[in-house]
């Protein structure tokens, strides 16, 4: 698999298309595991939720790494590595749902889309890569545009509204210790171990929750329709990792990550459809500055960098 954003190979048009085309459908399907997510977080504590998300993911996994042939080769070599990766993601989803309970959906999506420009200067720092000015300023100012979104949501709900950029530092935290693995495991084995982990620190969460009656960590029996909701957190984002996985597979991440951000699209026509939200002028104002910056950091990194900081290869994760 080609995970090189510099490449120079020509892709066949048939794995180009396939890659785009299961790409454009993970993003299509991505939002609405946060729309499940917002619907049962309504009456399940966040934590709850994470762990419901956590547990369906690594039960899908099992069949998939069994008929890949990999139940029997995967080890617990790198289990602190797998640990960090898995408390991050842990952190991020209790944060991103604890936002979508007070939030619209393209909201917390868009300002999560900061993402890519925290991942951009913390791996400057920490894996020491060459990040010119421009793309620092191409940082600065799609910050600028996430606090057009937050600034009428944090009059609106607080300091909730600040947790959609914790789930961005978590992600980019996640991605960026990823990218120092993903080159020596695969895929599925990966995910699978980050499953189990994510359920261990879960259920701690839980634990706490039970203990100090703490809301977002406290657990509480859902109802059927709750329990709908759940399993539908959890298929949604197993079949869009599948999609992903197989995305990456076909293409270069450089040439599919500019389609990340018609998520941001997908989700507000979604929260319009199920919630009747739609962001005013002024958070639109901000959507379009996020998505204009980071698509001009993925301009520069295609153009000068050998393996562009943006670059998920198989790890790719949607909140």
């Amino acid at each position: 698999m080609n995970t090189s954003g510099g490449s120079s190979l020509r892709l066949p048009q048939s794995e180009l298309t396939f890659g785009l085309a299961m790409m454009f459908l993970s993003v299509i399907l991505s939002p609405i595991i946060d729309i499940f997510s917002k619907l049962a977080a309504a009456t399940i504590p966040p934590a709850e939720v994470t762990a419901a998300r956590f547990i369906l993911q690594a039960l899908f996994a099992l069949p998939m790494m069994a008929m890949r042939g990999q139940w029997g080769v995967w080890t617990w070599r790198r289990s602190g590595v797998h640990a960090i990766r898995a408390g991050m993601l842990t952190l991020s989803m209790v944060s991103f749902v604890t936002t979508l309970q007070v939030m619209e959906v393209a909201d917390a999506i868009a300002i999560f889309f900061v993402e890519p420009m925290i991942l951009t200067i913390l791996s400057s720092i920490f894996l020491k890569e060459t990040i010119g000015w421009r793309r620092y300023t191409a940082c600065a100012v799609g910050f600028i545009g996430a606090m057009l979104i937050i600034q009428p949501s944090f009059q609106e709900v607080g300091f909730v509204a600040l947790l959609p950029v914790v789930t961005a530092l978590c992600i980019a935290v996640y991605v960026m210790i990823t990218r120092v693995v993903s080159h020596s495991e695969d895929a599925w084995p990966m995910q699978f171990q980050t499953g189990i982990w994510g359920i261990a620190f879960s259920l701690i969460l839980l634990l706490i929750g039970q203990a100090t009656g703490f809301a977002i960590l406290n657990t509480v029996m859902p109802d059927l329709i709750a329990m709908l909701y759940l399993l539908g957190v959890g298929v949604t984002a197993a079949v869009a990792g599948i999609l992903t996985v197989h995305a990456y597979r076909a293409v270069p991440a450089s040439k599919l990550a500019p389609l990340q951000y018609f998520e941001i699209v997908s989700a507000t026509i979604f929260g319009w459809l199920v919630f009747d939200n739609f962001p005013n002028a002024i958070k639109w104002l901000g959507i379009l500055i996020i998505i204009g910056s980071g698509l001009y950091i993925l301009w520069r990194e295609r153009r000068f960098a050998s393996k562009p900081v943006s670059d998920t290869s198989e790890a790719a994760f949607t909140p």
